[in-house]
């Protein structure tokens, strides 16, 4: 039976980073942002299902996420119907990973695990963390987002300090090189030690 393991954490925070730290040891990475992303991309599971709710969200053949925020702020009623659409697909794609999985341990990165009750089925979660300056300057640093948009987006997320204290593991990613060595020695306790 597989060990299902949860990485989450607030924006900023280092979690793809620290993701991928689990893959380079061999860890198989389920990601939630990814599975949404090739839901929506051309010839993805969203696409045809999305273009019958409303065939303007599609350009190019593929769903418009800049649409979709448009259509949600003007129309908050349709994040139901777009929620109706992709969790299904979502679940699907998650369940699909665990069957080809089996018997390991495996690493589910959910930005929104909390808030969607990821941690009722998962066996343990990680949560990634750093100091809130070190998280302002990541995320400004992008040049992705102006500070409110970031300001918005922490709005919508569970506090750092309330992850923190729900979470069975924590790894802070102040230092890659220390979260690095962080993640190895959860890998080497969870793994326990070899039969003799």
């Amino acid at each position: 039976m597989s060990f299902l393991l949860g990485l989450t954490g607030s924006i900023g925070m280092g979690k793809s980073t620290t993701a991928q730290m689990f893959r380079d040891e061999g860890i198989p990475v389920w990601d939630a942002d990814a599975a949404v992303h090739a839901l929506y991309a051309k010839g993805g599971a969203a696409v045809p299902l999305f273009a019958a709710l409303d065939p303007s969200m599609i350009v190019d053949g593929a769903v418009s996420r800049d649409i979709l925020k448009a259509m949600i702020a003007a129309e908050p009623d349709v994040l139901q119907a777009i929620e109706q659409i992709v969790h299904p697909l979502v679940g699907q794609s998650r369940a699909d990973f665990l069957e080809a999985h089996r018997d390991q341990v495996l690493l589910l990165d959910i930005p929104l695990l909390y808030e969607t009750k990821a941690d009722l089925w998962l066996d343990a979660v990680i949560v990634v963390t750093a100091p809130e300056d070190v998280q302002r300057a990541r995320v400004l640093e992008r040049g992705t987002m102006s500070e409110a948009q970031f300001e918005m987006i922490l709005q919508k997320q569970m506090p750092d300090s309330e992850k923190r204290a729900r979470a069975d593991y924590i790894i802070e990613t102040v230092s890659m090189d220390a979260a690095r060595e962080a993640v190895r020695k959860l890998l080497e306790q969870l793994k326990g030690p070899p039969l003799a």
